[in-house]
């Protein structure tokens, strides 16, 4: 949010925050900002994340979890096979993305989302199965995100395809690719190892909302 994303960002004093439209994140300098930053991005949306470690929050919110996720990456273009046709998606299908992420991993994918870098998914008999893009973009690094296969649809190699597609594109670009994912995913941390991603290091997604 201070490099090339800088535009989707709203800055509280050392608390960087996405538009909440786009992305419900953000990230601090000074662990003493998020006291009153985070009181204001609350006004904004009901439910959100900090990254990093445990920051201050004020009497009026609460932290529901902390997600603990590793941070991964490749330094190398991916050689597989491709054995679907692979998508890039549009305007047309934002709906569709939109309810495929939110079925599977409900309250990250905002209706904006997807204008934050590209998107591309496999169809299955004429609906969206599987898809994965690009999310928090640096100048020299861009996530791997929304790597999402519908419950009917899996074990088919679509997550791999996919997550090779986006990461090889960002090479093309001249950027690193990098992926965030739970560590208790250990099925998707086996996948994103064996296609050559490792471990950068942990870190610690705050889930943060307003009290009732």
């Amino acid at each position: 949010m201070s490099e090339s994303h800088d535009k989707f960002a709203f800055d509280y004093n050392g608390t960087k925050f996405y538009n909440p439209d786009y992305c419900p994140f953000g990230g601090f300098f000074e662990l003493e900002s998020t006291l009153e930053s985070a009181e204001k991005y609350a006004a904004l949306c009901e439910t959100f994340f900090i990254v990093g470690e445990k920051p201050k929050i004020s009497d009026t919110l609460k932290i529901i979890k902390e997600l603990v996720c590793l941070q991964m990456i490749i330094h190398e273009k991916i050689q597989i096979t491709f054995d679907n046709e692979i998508i890039k998606l549009s305007g047309e299908h934002s709906a569709e993305l939109f309810d495929l992420v939110n079925l599977v991993q409900p309250g990250y994918f905002k209706t904006k989302t997807s204008s934050l870098g590209s998107y591309y998914g496999i169809f299955n008999d004429g609906k969206l199965a599987a898809i994965a893009g690009e999310r928090m973009k640096m100048n020299n690094f861009t996530e791997v995100s929304a790597i999402i296969t519908h419950p009917d649809h899996t074990g088919k190699g679509y997550a791999k395809q996919l997550t090779s597609h986006v990461a090889n594109n960002i090479f093309d670009e001249g950027k690193i690719p990098f992926l965030h994912v739970v560590e208790s995913n250990i099925g998707a941390i086996k996948l994103y190892e064996k296609l050559g991603f490792v471990t950068r290091r942990k870190m610690s997604f705050w889930n943060i909302s307003k009290k009732l």
